[in-house]
């Protein structure tokens, strides 16, 4: 039987591990784009002037991501593939004043010493308004703070549980990854066949940019890899898995 011509549209899941371990890192099926691809160039041997041998440079090659709807832990591909449980996070509120105090309690968290700001309301940010004086134990106690009166408070959080953090700092080293990129093509007659791109030793490109707008499409978050070749020799393969066509 003649091999039949097949067509895709259709992105690909996306099955993530740690090359070291094999272990899984993140099943991701959300992407709307995902691309692989290799290249080469050539150097020539040339003969009066037109080339005459090829000599081709080592494979070098590439895997995208590209999604909207996607977990946090994806962000934690470009660090070191960790999530921590606590974070420092800075807070602006409003507070009705009290008879010389004002009272600061985060639902959860601590405020940290040393980062209680107090103005007027409306005037935050104004260094001559602000308003000097003493915090302890979720109080602030400062003279010509009254209970008619609200303040605009600024102070930093630290949460040591309900939250998510990814560090980014030269100390943070990716590992390196094993990626299956899983698709599926349909050929002429209709049937579906599994298509599979699997990338032996990927790196990831250490630059992302978040862009967050209140018009257009949803904000979109983009990710590389480059592809090194295995201690095998191995950089990228594609497959077709027929085994169901053959049932």
């Amino acid at each position: 039987m003649p091999e039949l011509n097949k067509a895709n549209r259709q992105t690909c899941d996306v099955d993530i591990r740690i090359l070291k371990t094999m272990a899984p890192y993140l099943f991701f099926d959300t992407a709307n784009v995902t691309t692989a691809g290799v290249s080469a160039s050539s150097v020539y041997a040339m003969a009066k002037g037109s080339r005459r041998i090829a000599f081709q440079d080592p494979l070098t090659g590439t895997m995208t991501i590209e999604a909207q709807v996607y977990p946090f832990k994806l962000f934690a591909l470009l660090s070191d593939g960790k999530i921590e449980s606590n974070a420092v996070i800075a807070t602006k509120e409003t507070i009705q004043g009290g008879e010389g105090t004002l009272t600061i309690k985060p639902k959860k968290g601590t405020v940290k010493a040393g980062t209680v700001f107090v103005f007027p309301e409306g005037q935050y940010g104004d260094e001559t308004a602000m308003i000097k004086g003493t915090f302890a134990e979720g109080t602030f106690t400062a003279e010509g703070i009254t209970a008619d009166k609200k303040y605009d408070v600024g102070y930093m959080v630290a949460k040591e549980s309900d939250v998510k953090r990814i560090s980014f700092n030269n100390k943070q080293v990716p590992p390196d990854y094993f990626i299956t990129m899983k698709t599926l093509d349909k050929n002429e007659e209709g049937l579906l066949t599994p298509f599979i791109m699997t990338a032996y030793k990927a790196s990831i490109q250490r630059n992302f940019e978040l862009s967050f707008s209140s018009e257009g499409d949803p904000a979109s978050v983009s990710l590389s890899f480059d592809l090194l070749e295995s201690k095998d020799g191995d950089i990228l393969d594609l497959v077709e898995d027929t085994s169901d066509d053959e049932e």
